[in-house]
């Protein structure tokens, strides 16, 4: 019996007769297919795990034409991919099972829809004859996540294979990046043709505007010579379209001082003097209050979220709002526009810098945004703890160690806040973080799949003792491929930013935010093979900072830090930008 005979009859397909071979002539199995169409895409790994309805899949991964590398769980997977398209600006290739493999990447694809990185999910599914018949392990994915992709699949026909995955892999990493999800019936990967059809994509419904008009750009540039506080909003969209030397040169010419959302970080780097740094809930004071004054704000790629503008009402009230965004849902939707451009923001920017002879000084508004920076700088208290470390000075120092420039990834919550106020970024794709849907445990996974995407550059994950304890199994991955991450674990035995709103806005009352019962996660860590480090004490912070970076493999970095440190300054939900509180 041939091996693809055996795989039939495992599945309890159509019996196997010689006379159907003759009748019909098999070059290439269904998975054979979607190996061709993944290499034709230049994937360069596939991140997953196996399971029944995809094991043909799985046995044409044996060959290894595409790498596979196998996460301890579906959700870290996606996460995983996640971070690999953060970096490498590809999308990432996620294979699950059915049932609750696929339902388990359910969270990712969700955080990959609400931050707009591309993927291709391939979910296996029961064979076609079991499809609504509530079959073992069976679960309608079509449904479930058409509300959390650019487009979802099923195939039904094993000749549209390489049609539906190119055409998947165009949608997740066209316009507006996001997932896709190819539903993969099991007798797919199985059955086998001579014929496919055409692969060349055709989606009329589906139209990419990218190129602004001349008119948009004439009208942009009358916006800012009339204007006498101009500011520029960097998001996402600056980092996706690697715009960030054309909105150097630009920002340069003009002097127009610029603030980021938190995923905008790197847009302009930190140490460039017209950066003012993140805007908005945990923003800095300079950004704030440039968003409360300027008469003119420049939003190139956010889509205006609500950790930014919390009281859309109040939000830039004095100024001219242009937005650029390659979705045209987002114009209007949350901040009334004067000129909504939908294009891409890099080609945008280049079409600004073609107009030659003409620079704008501001020289009054650059010395008012300066006294904001002076007024109040992100900076912490010195109470010389002689218990716990400042995870503020944790942050600045592996910020010193790695000069500005590591791949930084981080979990979710108070960490992630103080990493986004105190490293250095530099470049684009430099943080990779879970920031539209909060998602906890995002941080170890991402990292690993950043690091596949850059294997040369330093990654670092910042983690919280609460989101670490979700996704840690994945730490298994770092001895497998000796990964060079150092994972900086900042605990306070507390959910903190739960913590911390807890005690501000419910009378501290800390209901089920406090972790009465931890782990010893130095051990756990050392029973994965990583090298561990402990700072139990301020006075080794740097010491075994140090001693960490330069150890040639993964590390693992425990950093106590008190359960009463709070993320400040702070802008309280439904607050305009300038009513910050906690100004130091």
């Amino acid at each position: 019996m041939s091996k693809q005979e055996k795989i039939i009859d495992a599945i309890e397909f159509e019996p196997y007769t010689p006379e159907a071979e003759l009748e019909t002539p098999l070059l290439k199995s269904g998975s054979e297919l979607l190996i061709d169409a993944f290499l034709e895409e230049n994937v360069e790994y596939i991140f997953g795990y196996p399971g029944g309805a995809v094991l043909p899949l799985y046995d044409s991964f044996y060959e290894g034409r595409i790498p596979h590398i196998l996460y301890r769980h579906e959700q870290g997977a996606v996460h995983a991919a996640e971070g690999y398209a953060r970096v490498s600006g590809k999308p990432g290739v996620v294979v699950v099972t059915s049932g609750p493999g696929a339902t388990n990447t359910l969270t990712g694809i969700a955080d990959a829809y609400s931050d707009s990185l591309p993927l291709v999910v391939i979910t296996g599914q029961v064979a076609t004859p079991g499809i609504g018949k509530d079959a073992f392990q069976e679960a309608d994915l079509l449904s479930m996540t058409t509300p959390i992709t650019k487009h979802n699949y099923q195939i039904n026909d094993v000749k549209e294979i390489p049609r539906i995955v190119k055409e998947a892999f165009y949608v997740a990493n066209s316009g507006r990046k996001g997932p896709v999800v190819i539903d993969f019936p099991k007798d797919m990967g199985i059955l086998a043709t001579d014929t496919t059809h055409d692969a060349t994509v055709h989606t009329p419904g589906y139209q990419v505007n990218e190129e602004p008009t001349i008119d948009e750009i004439q009208k942009l540039r009358d916006y800012l010579k009339s204007s006498h506080k101009p500011l520029i909003l960097a998001g996402a969209g600056v980092n996706f379209s690697r715009a960030n030397d054309a909105l150097l040169k630009f920002v340069d010419r003009h002097q127009i001082p610029v603030a980021t959302t938190l995923h905008g970080l790197g847009a302009l780097p930190y140490e460039h003097p017209l950066f003012l740094g993140m805007g908005g809930m945990h923003g800095s004071y300079a950004s704030n209050m440039a968003i409360t004054e300027c008469d003119l704000l420049i939003n190139f790629g956010s889509r205006f979220d609500d950790r930014l503008a919390s009281k859309p009402d109040e939000f830039a009230k004095n100024a001219k709002i242009i937005h650029v965004d390659i979705d045209p849902s987002e114009i209007n939707k949350i901040i009334e526009t004067d000129l909504g451009i939908v294009a891409d923001v890099k080609l945008v920017l280049e079409q600004l810098l073609k107009f030659e002879g003409f620079s704008f000084k501001h020289q009054s508004w650059l010395e008012e945004v300066a006294s904001f920076k002076r007024k109040h700088p992100f900076k912490y208290s010195n109470d010389n703890d002689e218990t716990f470390s400042k995870p503020q000075r944790a942050i600045e120092y592996i910020g010193e160690l790695t000069n500005g420039e590591a791949l930084v990834s981080t979990d979710v919550g108070q960490h992630q806040m103080w990493v986004a106020q105190f490293y250095p970024f530099r470049s684009h794709g430099q943080l990779i973080t879970s920031g539209g849907l909060g998602t906890m445990g995002f941080g170890i996974p991402s990292a690993i799949g950043a690091q596949f995407a850059e294997p040369d550059s330093t990654v670092v994950t910042f983690v919280g003792d609460g989101g670490f304890q979700m996704t840690n199994q994945e730490l298994a991955l770092l001895k497998e491929y000796q990964l060079n991450i150092k994972v900086v674990l900042i605990n306070n035995g507390t959910l903190g930013m739960v913590k911390q709103w807890q005690d501000k806005f419910f009378s501290q009352r800390f209901s089920h935010s406090v972790f009465n019962d931890q782990p010893d996660f130095i051990k756990l860590v050392e029973a994965y093979g990583v090298k561990t480090y402990l700072v139990d004490t301020p006075s080794v912070l740097e010491s075994k900072l140090e001693e960490a970076f330069n150890y040639e493999g993964p590390a693992f970095i425990e950093v106590r830090i008190s359960p009463t440190e709070p993320v400040l300054p702070m802008v309280p939900s439904g607050k305009a930008n300038h009513e910050m509180e906690g100004l130091l």
